[in-house]
């Protein structure tokens, strides 16, 4: 379905030549208004970025793409506007970017994808380990789990415009993850990180993962954290809303496989030993994002045609990364063993 031409605002058209353009939305991802333009023979998207994003971020993706460029790693790289700007501002900051042809996928399915996307994410992390970037944009405590689970008790005391029965369903979420014993993770080095490895943030041909995705998360901050939001899901052959969502250990095995193979002697041996821990805690985190979000009811975009509200989603979303968080740690030793077995200890 074309986007009307009178939903993109006029500046933002004439900064990016739209004219006579077919615009597209794309409805993967949750967080940024995103439409592919074609124009020709010529191809590029064209994005609104979400409220919490300032139009900064943008100096990051240029920098840090061109470094990963030069590196010969493969990502969206930003389409400067008619007069040279990194964005346009029009109540929002707007931004265009380059088109990564292939396909993305909601769930990797295969350990051959699983592997490949390891040795892409391994290739990622040492390709930033010799950048020194200073952050135009940041957003403290975007993966601070104790931060998040403060939120989600504040909100939780909070009155809210609920229906009684939604209300008692959130309530007992919110206490199921607020009393969800996390294991310890440890110290860990910090350096830069992607920040949202997830499955839809791949581009794939075939069985192979050619290009990461969505930058706006570019961050100091921990590996195996980083790559437990990966593994996280990678893992789960489930929708992320799926009440029945599990971690596959055979998917989880070939993508520690994929990641060792390109990190193998350079990634510290205490963020080798972290990677299990920190992928059940980061599905508890996000259990308790989507937790705060049904009684706030105004950060995650929400599937309107099989759910019908966003706070719905989120509560079928919370149950399913409380249950992926059981799974991970009913796991734990069988996963520990995998990670030492691929690191040669």
């Amino acid at each position: 379905m074309s986007e009307p031409e009178g939903a993109i605002p006029a500046i933002v058209r004439e900064a990016y030549g739209l004219e006579g353009a077919t615009l597209t939305p794309i409805a993967t991802g949750w967080i940024n208004r995103t439409l592919l333009v074609e124009r020709g023979a010529e191809r590029f998207v064209l994005q609104r970025l979400h409220p919490v994003f300032s139009g900064e971020v943008n100096r990051d993706i240029d920098a840090i793409t061109r470094h990963l460029a030069g590196q010969g790693l493969v990502t969206p790289r930003i389409v400067r506007a008619r007069d040279g700007a990194l964005w346009v501002e029009a109540e929002r900051p707007w931004r265009a970017l380059s088109y990564v042809e292939g396909e993305t996928l909601d769930t990797l399915g295969t350990p051959a994808r699983a592997r490949s996307a390891g040795a892409l994410a391994g290739r990622f992390h040492r390709a930033l380990a010799g950048l020194e970037h200073t952050f135009a944009f940041t957003r403290p405590g975007a993966h601070d789990t104790a931060l998040h689970l403060a939120k989600l008790r504040r909100v939780r005391a909070q009155r809210w415009a609920l229906a009684a029965d939604e209300r008692a369903r959130a309530d007992a979420l919110a206490d199921a993850v607020l009393a969800y014993a996390l294991p310890s993770i440890g110290p860990l080095p910090t350096r830069i990180v992607h920040g949202d490895l997830k499955a839809t943030n791949l581009r794939f041909e075939g069985e192979t993962a050619i290009a990461v995705l969505d930058l706006d998360t570019l961050a100091h901050g921990t590996i195996p954290v980083d790559l437990g939001d990966a593994l996280r899901s990678w893992c789960n052959p489930r929708d992320e809303s799926d009440r029945a969502s599990r971690f596959d250990a055979t998917v989880f095995a070939a993508a520690i496989e994929g990641y060792a193979s390109a990190t193998r002697g350079w990634l510290a041996p205490e963020e080798a030993r972290a990677i299990v821990p920190a992928t059940e805690t980061i599905a508890l985190e996000l259990a308790a994002r989507f937790a705060a979000d049904v009684y706030e009811d105004a950060y995650f975009g929400f599937d309107a045609i099989r759910y019908p509200s966003r706070r719905a989603h989120n509560l079928a979303r919370v149950e399913a990364q409380l249950a992926l968080a059981g799974s991970i740690r009913d796991q734990a030793v069988v996963l520990e063993a995998l990670v030492e077995s691929a690191y040669g200890r």
